[in-house]
C-alpha cells in the first residue's frame, strides 16, 4: 500500500465544538482503482479532489454506492472500529446488485484500518464523538454510453462528528412518493436511492417534520423506514421492526440492536406494519415508544408520527427501550463495556 502522508494536519483549525455533520474532513484518502479487470494497489494520500473526466459514467448513470461506518476512540486512547466486516459485506451485495466488481477484504479492511491509523488524532474520545468514515465506489469510465462501466474508483474519507440529531424528531407518514420498489435497490446503499429522496422529504421539512416515514410503494399501507433509519415500535412489551425486504436497507445498527435486545430478554417481532396499525395502537395507548436506528443517527427518539393532517404525539418513557439499548450499544462501541459478541476491531 502506498502511503503519502499530508506535510502539516488541519487538525487544529477545526471547532470540535461546533461540528456540523460531514461537512470537515480529516487529513487523509485512500483511493484505489479498478482498471484492466483487477483492483491495483491502493494509496492513501492527503485529502483533496478527484480529477474526473465530463465524461464519468457515474456522472450520467448513477453507478454509485457507499457505506457509513464510524470510529470510536476508547477512555484507554484505543481506536476501535465497530462490525466493519458487515460494511464490507454489505457495500459488496450493493455492489453485485450495481454491477460493479467486489471490493477484496485487504483493500476495504487493511486500508480502512491504515487510513484511520494515521489519522487517528482526529478520533475524538468526548461523549458523543466520533470519526465518520465515508467508504464509496463509483463507476469512472470515460464513457457516455447507457452500460456498465468497465473502470471504478474506491475511495474512503472520514469526518469527525457529533449526534446527527441532538433532539427528538418528527415524522411524517408519506403517502404519495415512494423510496424503493420490490425488485429494485432498495435493500442497496445506491447513491440515487438518497437522491430520490430529497424532493419529497423537503417538501416535508417545509411543513415542520423532521424526517418522512416511507411506506410500501404499491398501495403505502405498510411501514418501510424512516428517512436514513430503520424503523422501531415499542407495542406495550415488544419490540417490533419491519421484516427485510428488498426495498429495506438490512442496516447494521439494526442488526445490533436485535442481537442486544436479545441478550436484554426484551421481546422483538420482525415482521409487516402497517400504517393503520400504528395508529390504533396510539389511539389505544398501546403504542408506548418509536425510534430510528442507523450508523450516523444511532438510535434516535421520535418525538411525534403525523397521518392525514393530525399529529400524534408519542409518550415520555422513563427508562425507554431506546436509551436502555443505546446505552448499552455505546458502550460497546466505545470499548466501555465487555464486547461478548466480538464486534470492535482495534486499529
Amino acid at each position: 500500500m502506498k502511503i503519502n502522508k499530508i506535510n502539516k494536519s488541519r487538525l487544529e483549525t477545526v471547532d470540535f465544538d461546533n461540528l456540523s455533520f460531514g461537512s470537515i474532513f480529516s487529513d487523509h484518502m485512500l483511493i484505489c482503482e479498478f482498471k484492466n479487470c483487477k483492483w491495483n494497489e491502493p494509496e492513501i494520500k492527503p485529502y483533496g479532489p478527484l480529477k474526473l473526466s465530463p465524461g464519468t459514467q457515474a456522472l450520467h448513470y448513477g453507478q454509485s454506492i457507499f457505506e457509513g461506518m464510524k470510529a470510536f476512540k476508547s477512555k484507554k486512547d484505543n481506536v476501535l472500529l465497530f462490525r466493519p466486516d458487515k460494511n464490507l459485506e454489505r457495500i459488496n451485495n450493493s455492489a453485485k446488485r450495481l454491477s460493479i466488481p467486489q471490493i477484496p477484504k485487504d483493500v476495504f479492511i487493511d486500508g480502512l484500518k491504515a487510513l484511520v491509523r494515521i489519522d487517528s488524532d482526529w478520533v475524538s474520545k468526548r461523549d458523543g464523538y466520533s470519526l465518520y468514515i465515508r467508504p464509496f465506489v463509483f463507476g469512472s469510465s470515460e464513457c457516455i454510453k447507457a452500460n456498465s462501466s468497465n473502470d471504478f474508483t474506491f475511495v474512503i474519507i472520514t469526518s469527525p462528528t457529533m449526534n446527527y440529531y441532538s433532539d427528538p424528531i418528527d415524522i411524517l407518514i408519506e403517502q404519495k412518493f415512494t423510496r424503493a420498489m420490490k425488485g429494485g435497490v432498495g435493500f442497496t446503499k445506491a447513491s440515487g436511492n438518497y437522491a430520490a429522496s430529497f424532493y419529497p422529504t423537503s417538501l416535508a421539512e417545509e411543513k415542520g417534520y423532521t424526517q418522512l416515514l416511507w411506506t410500501d410503494g404499491i398501495n403505502h399501507e405498510n411501514i418501510e423506514e424512516s428517512g436514513t433509519m430503520n424503523i422501531w415500535f415499542r407495542i406495550k412489551d415488544k419490540l417490533v421492526t419491519p421484516e427485510l425486504t428488498d426495498s429495506i436497507l438490512p442496516g447494521i445498527t439494526r442488526n445490533s440492536i436485535l442481537t442486544l435486545a436479545s441478550e436484554m430478554n426484551l421481546k422483538v417481532e420482525e415482521r409487516t406494519i402497517s400504517i393503520s396499525e400504528i395508529i390504533n395502537s396510539f389511539k389505544n395507548k398501546t403504542l408506548l415508544e418509536a425510534f430510528g436506528s442507523g450508523t450516523a443517527v444511532v438510535l434516535s427518539k421520535i418525538r411525534s408520527i403525523s397521518y392525514n393532517e393530525e399529529k400524534y404525539y408519542l409518550p415520555n418513557q422513563e427508562g425507554s427501550y431506546c436509551d436502555k439499548i443505546k446505552t448499552k450499544l455505546v458502550s460497546i462501541q466505545r470499548g466501555d463495556i465487555e464486547d461478548t459478541n466480538n464486534w470492535t476491531v482495534s486499529v
